[in-house]
């Protein structure tokens, strides 16, 4: 793979990258939706309780917004080689290179990685009320599901890209988890 500038996050790396981009704009890419499509085993669930976190999940009609971070070209192996053992670890991402378009008016392409739908952990045709449960009851070695969906709902709102989807999933996880503790 050539040396590619550019990383898209739409997640989980909008707010927590792990590396310090050189600049960050919003983007969109065409083609993907973000969905809770990926059972999650390791970050925000296990194997005997799996959690979902968001994939890109390739949907023709759809535009996915997000955030594109340029990483400098002395740090691209060491961001490549950290992207790799956070997002690789089943093996139910590609590694894609796409075309975005900035806010800006800039088109480039970036590095991004893709739900592979083939994948056991493919979890695409959810219901969302089976999604809110999951999430709400899930947690693994990142910590508690819900608090991925609540992070992601909460940065993607700050940066003026709120998603009304993971909103309505974050209200509905909110109150099965208020219902949960107000249990005695």
């Amino acid at each position: 793979m050539h040396k590619i500038d550019w990383i898209f996050g739409y997640g989980s790396l909008i707010w927590d990258p792990g590396f310090r981009p050189v600049e960050a704009v919003r983007a969109s890419l065409n083609g993907y939706r973000r969905s809770f499509c990926l059972r999650s085993i390791q970050h925000r669930g296990t194997a005997a309780r799996p959690g979902l976190v968001l994939g890109l999940d390739q949907d023709e009609g759809a535009c996915c917004t997000g955030l594109a971070m340029r990483i400098a070209p002395a740090d691209h192996d060491e961001v490549l080689a950290y992207l790799r053992a956070r997002e690789l670890v089943t093996d139910a991402y590609r590694e894609a290179v796409l075309p975005l378009t900035l806010e800006d008016g800039r088109h480039v392409e970036a590095l991004t990685y893709v739900m592979r739908r083939d994948h056991w952990q493919y979890a695409g045709s959810l219901p969302p009320e089976e999604q809110a449960r999951t999430i709400a009851g899930a947690v693994g070695g990142r910590g508690p599901n819900a608090d991925y969906l609540f992070n992601t709902a909460e940065h993607l709102a700050r940066i003026g890209l709120g998603d009304p989807q993971l909103d309505h999933l974050a209200d509905r996880v909110r109150k099965l988890l208020e219902n949960r503790a107000s249990k005695p």
